[in-house]
């Protein structure tokens, strides 16, 4: 039996029949759609849409990357076990995807791109914007999305959609393989007609595996930890997308091992469990990163182990430092010369407590590092204290606000800026999904759009964007769509500015903060003069948004507690003392230097790269 439907209808159809298991639990593979219409995509999964508004949501984005972000964080928050699709017209539209898939990939989080494409038939050249290459008439503007994807095809066929379908559903489902997934669209064929086979739009279930680690590798892995006197185990973000904080947490309690976590991997641990020592890194805790100098055995879980995570290679210095790796790919488990247990970030842990039974670190280790945690508690607390309620608050006083009005369940998302590292150091993080940091592209504007896609998936959890001025008026578009969709997202506007972060980067480089301050222009041409008259929260009430204005610590306090009593999307904007709060960065970070320079600041910070790059080292 066949059903004669357009392309765009059988995929749509297709899509709201997919769905994911694991561990008995069955959820909707792909929940919804986001698309902007154009020319290249309108008539086909446009009009596909408006035929199945029934089984297939349908989401109004206003700006292509950002409806990625969305998807992204929403596929994040329901840990990877369902997505969102986004469609796009031709040109334009379907390039400014890329950005966003970039993201998706970098940081393992499946979303599919539906972007239009040229006509297949090609009945006339160039068509609206169409790129012309002189030598390879079947190369499009979604090229461009072929290096940021995991899994890409152009269907030219009606009929080879079957095959790349179930492949897309495959790469989307794959914790080992999952990012951004294109399809590619040509417009003439998304509105062509063929007789489908009943087959492909049956209920399809996807099980999402948890493979447990080989024997032989396990028994390596449990030789290394009971010979190792100085073990520490780094959280990365596959703790979460497994749901291995249980196990993780029993590992901890049964050995004494310390935890330390990536930026996607905070909260693993509570942040008051003794174990959990906070980030690690470049924006890493004092006690975390000075354990790891003097870590003999680096237990990696479900971390990709990025340059910030090991401090460009000069971190772990212990002589004789050995790694292991539990991970799901295999790619990820072979980092740093590492012994390896490729394997689900939940079985492999359960698998290594079982077999350690009865052992334990040495109790001077644990009182050690519990000594050590306990101190930078009193740092954190001497951050986020505010003695004068009457006084202009610093960015680590509004983190402090912050910390004393949200819940267990809220959700705190960001991705650029001073904030990442400050939220890293400082955050108290009470729920695994409570910290919701974008860090493995630090992608300016993901903040807003990633609220949205974590309100769908969370409709009862209170949802913050925080956000600086540098990286709000990347893309502020998403705040109509939560005000269209009547999503209480809240929104913490940190005026600064200018780009804090990249300016004390640019000061410690020797550029001199150059090009990094959003003032006007001096007499002598340089951007120097008075702070532009921007007013970011008149533009935040112009897109619907309720906002409240806090001048001094009290007010920005009662605009915290009001915005998540809020029913409605609310903004609270708070212009802070520039004056440094956070704690200095307890870990290097390779940024190259001006080898040669006249300027006596590159010069000095020259000299003083020279000293910091002769630490690195190549585990091998």
């Amino acid at each position: 039996m066949s059903v004669r439907l357009t392309t765009a209808q059988a995929l749509v159809r297709f899509l709201a029949a997919q769905h994911t298991e694991r561990d008995g639990v069955r959820r909707r593979l792909i929940t919804g759609m986001w698309g902007i219409f154009g020319h290249g995509n309108v008539a086909g999964l446009g009009q596909a849409l408006v035929e199945y508004a029934d089984v297939m949501p349908y989401h109004q984005g206003r700006n292509e990357q950002a409806m990625v972000h969305a998807a992204v964080g929403h596929a994040r928050q329901l840990n990877r076990l369902s997505a969102q699709a986004v469609t796009t017209s031709i040109g334009p539209g379907a390039t400014n995807l890329v950005t966003g898939a970039a993201l998706a990939t970098i940081n393992r989080l499946p979303v599919l791109l539906l972007p239009g494409d040229y006509f297949a038939a090609h009945p006339a050249d160039p068509l609206l914007q169409q790129l012309e290459h002189p030598v390879e008439a079947d190369v499009s503007v979604n090229d461009t999305l072929r290096p940021v994807s995991r899994f890409f095809d152009r269907i030219t066929r009606p009929e080879a959609l079957i095959a790349s379908a179930l492949q897309a559903m495959r790469v989307l489902t794959d914790p080992a393989e999952t990012g951004a997934v294109t399809l590619a669209l040509p417009q003439d064929v998304q509105a062509e007609a063929y007789n489908w086979p009943e087959e492909f739009f049956a209920e399809r279930v996807w099980r999402v595996r948890r493979p447990a680690p080989d024997p032989e590798e396990l028994a390596e892995a449990v030789r290394a930890i009971r010979a190792a006197e100085r073990p520490l185990l780094v959280a990365g973000g596959g703790v979460h997308h497994s749901e291995a904080e249980a196990a993780l947490r029993a590992f901890a309690e049964a050995t004494g091992i310390p935890v330390a976590s990536t930026q996607a991997g905070k909260g693993s641990l509570r942040h008051d469990h003794p174990a959990d020592l906070g980030g690690i890194g470049h924006t890493g805790t004092a006690v975390a990163d000075d354990l790891a100098r003097t870590a003999d055995l680096v237990i990696g879980v479900g971390t990709r182990h990025s340059d910030f995570t090991t401090a460009s290679g000069t971190l772990f210095q212990h002589p004789e430092v050995r790694f292991l790796n539990i991970n799901i790919t295999a790619f990820d488990a072979h980092k740093l010369a590492a012994r390896t247990l490729v394997c689900d970030a939940r079985t492999g842990l359960e698998r290594l407590t079982e077999a350690l039974d009865g052992h334990r670190v040495d109790p001077a280790y644990e009182t050690e590092y519990r000594t050590g945690k306990e101190r930078w508690d009193q740092v954190v607390e001497a951050a986020y204290r505010a003695d004068d309620p009457s006084a202009v608050p610093t960015q680590t006083q509004v983190l402090g606000a912050l910390d004393a009005v949200v819940g267990e369940t809220d959700v705190v998302i960001n991705a650029a800026g001073s904030l990442p590292g400050d939220l890293h150091k400082l955050w108290r993080a009470r729920s695994p999904r409570q910290y919701h940091l974008e860090y493995g592209y630090s992608c300016m504007g993901y903040e807003i759009p990633a609220a949205i896609g974590v309100q769908q998936a969370a409709p009862d959890a209170v949802v913050w964007a925080l956000v600086g001025d540098g990286t709000y008026l990347m893309m502020p578009t998403e705040i109509v769509t939560a005000v269209q969709e009547g999503l209480p997202v809240n929104l913490v506007l940190v005026q600064n500015h200018g780009y804090a972060s990249i300016g004390g980067l640019s000061e410690s480089v020797g550029a001199e903060r150059f090009g990094t301050a959003y003032r006007h222009r001096a007499a002598d041409g340089t951007f120097t003069g008075a702070p532009l008259p921007v007013d970011l929260a008149a533009n935040a009430a112009s897109l619907g948004m309720e906002v409240l204005r806090a001048k001094t610590v009290a007010e920005l306090r009662d605009a915290l507690a009001a915005a998540r009593a809020s029913d409605r999307p609310t903004c609270v904007y708070v212009e802070t003392d520039p004056a440094p709060t956070a704690p200095p960065a307890e870990a290097w970070w390779d940024v190259p230097v001006a080898e040669t320079a006249s300027r006596e600041a590159a010069i000095g910070a020259r000299e003083q790269y020279d000293r910091q790059v002769a630490a690195r080292r190549r585990h091998l």
